[in-house]
């Protein structure tokens, strides 16, 4: 199975839950930290922030259940802070990720890495996987003034290295990913976790896989 189309120069990749399975820590920290501020967050709300900036998730359970004295960048630091510490103990490559970088380096795309995550998380995922030497490109969202699925990041990587958007192949697990690639007028190849595989959402993308073993 090939995936990626002919024309293609640039591959951009998501992290979180496509790179590394940090979803559940995300999940473990959430719960932990608004746990504490009153709020009961299920599984299936949180999958509602998915692919969102931290500052925007705090932002959207406050306003989803405000807690009294908010200070937002202390949550978001509590919030990160946690994610890091399970990251550094617990966090592996997603099946097929060495695979699938190898084979891009080898067929001399280029190649990036664009997140929702905040950079010093990045640097935390990518030096654990020790893959940095892979990305031309590894940018955040918190350097654009509007997160996914706003197509700014991916808009902006594609600017860096000189590549139109119709030569560019996103990656994405998420479906607010998937809606800023798309956004963004990239071709896009969707790789959603099993308990959302099914989630009509997902057919905007041009292709949808359950790994990426399957993109090669």
């Amino acid at each position: 199975m090939f995936l990626i189309p002919g024309q293609t120069q640039l591959v951009i990749f998501d992290m979180d839950g496509l790179l590394v399975n940090s979803e559940p820590f995300w999940k473990i920290a959430e719960k932990e930290v608004f746990g504490k501020l009153g709020l009961n967050l299920t599984d299936d709300l949180l999958r509602q922030v998915m692919g969102f900036r931290l500052s925007e998730v705090v932002k959207h359970w406050y306003h989803y259940q405000p807690w009294p004295n908010p200070n937002f960048e202390q949550t978001e630091r509590d919030v990160l802070d946690c994610v890091k510490q399970l990251i550094h103990q617990k966090a592996d490559a997603m099946p097929g990720v060495y695979e699938v970088l190898t084979q891009c380096k080898n067929k001399n795309y280029k190649i990036a890495l664009a997140s929702s995550s905040a950079m010093e998380l990045i640097d935390v995922v990518i030096d654990k996987l020790n893959i940095r030497h892979y990305f031309d490109v590894v940018w955040s969202a918190q350097n654009e003034e509007y997160g996914k699925p706003n197509p700014a990041i991916f808009l902006s990587v594609a600017k860096q290295l000189n590549t139109e958007p119709k030569h560019c192949v996103v990656l994405e697990d998420a479906i607010n990913g998937v809606i800023a690639a798309k956004a963004a007028r990239m071709y896009c190849i969707a790789i959603p976790e099993e308990v959302s595989y099914n989630d009509p959402r997902f057919a905007i993308a041009d292709i949808k896989t359950q790994s990426l073993l399957n993109i090669f």
